[in-house]
C-alpha cells in the first residue's frame, strides 16, 4: 500500500511538472515580487510630493492651479488600496494606472513651472527633492519593466498548451500588464537641470 501511494505521488509530481504546474507557480511568484516593487517605488514617489509642493509653494505660491493639481493627484493615489491583489482585478488595476498617470502628469507640470523661478531652481531643498524624484522615476521605470516581463512570461505559460489545461484546473488566469495611453510619458523620468545660476547675493 505504501509503495502504491509513493508511486502515485511520484506520478502526480511528474505529471504536474510536465504540464507546467511548477512553471505557473514560479512565474506567479515572480509577478507578485515584481508588483510589490512597483508599489514600493510608487509609494516612494508619493511620499516625496508633500515636501516638493511645500518647497515650490514657498517660492511660487501664485501657481495655485499647478500646486492644487499635484496635491489632488497625490490624494487620489493615496485613496486607492494598492494591494498585491490589485493585479487580479482588471478594473481596479486600470484605475490604479490612471491615477498614477495623473500624478506623473501633474508632477511634470510642476517641474515645468519651476523653470520660471530661478531662485526656486537654485534652492538646495528643491534641488535635492528634484534629484530624489528623478531617481525614483528611474526606479519606477525599472520596476515597471520587470513587472511587464514577468507578466509576459506568466501569460505565455497560462495560454500555451498543455500548461493552459493545468492553469484552468488550478485557477491560474491571465494577469494584466502595465499598458496605458501615455506610457512613453510615464516611463520617462523628469529632467533635472543642475545648471541653474546661483542666486544673486
Amino acid at each position: 500500500m505504501h509503495n502504491l501511494l509513493l508511486s502515485l505521488t511520484l506520478l502526480l509530481t511528474v505529471t504536474l511538472s510536465g504540464c507546467g504546474y511548477n512553471t505557473l507557480q514560479s512565474t506567479d511568484e515572480q509577478i507578485k515580487a515584481s508588483w510589490a516593487e512597483v508599489l514600493n517605488q510608487y509609494q516612494r514617489r508619493a511620499d516625496l510630493v508633500p515636501n516638493l509642493v511645500n518647497v515650490v509653494k514657498g517660492f511660487a505660491a501664485q501657481e495655485k492651479e499647478v500646486l492644487l493639481g499635484v496635491t489632488n493627484a497625490r490624494s487620489r493615489v493615496g485613496g486607492m488600496q494598492a494591494t498585491p491583489e490589485l493585479i487580479n482585478d482588471p478594473e481596479a488595476f486600470a484605475r490604479f494606472q490612471s491615477v498614477q498617470g495623473e500624478l506623473t502628469s501633474a508632477l511634470s507640470r510642476l517641474l515645468v513651472v519651476a523653470e520660471n523661478y530661478p531662485q526656486l531652481k537654485s534652492d538646495a531643498n528643491f534641488r535635492e527633492l528634484q534629484a530624489q524624484l528623478e531617481g525614483t522615476e528611474n526606479r519606477i521605470t525599472v520596476a515597471r519593466n520587470r513587472y511587464i516581463k514577468a507578466v509576459q512570461e506568466y501569460n505565455v505559460v497560462v495560454r500555451s498548451f498543455p500548461s493552459n489545461l493545468t492553469a484552468m484546473a488550478f485557477g491560474f488566469q491571465v494577469k494584466p500588464s502595465l499598458t496605458v495611453e501615455n506610457e512613453k510619458e510615464i516611463s520617462t523620468a523628469p529632467k533635472v537641470d543642475f545648471s541653474a545660476p546661483s542666486p544673486a547675493k
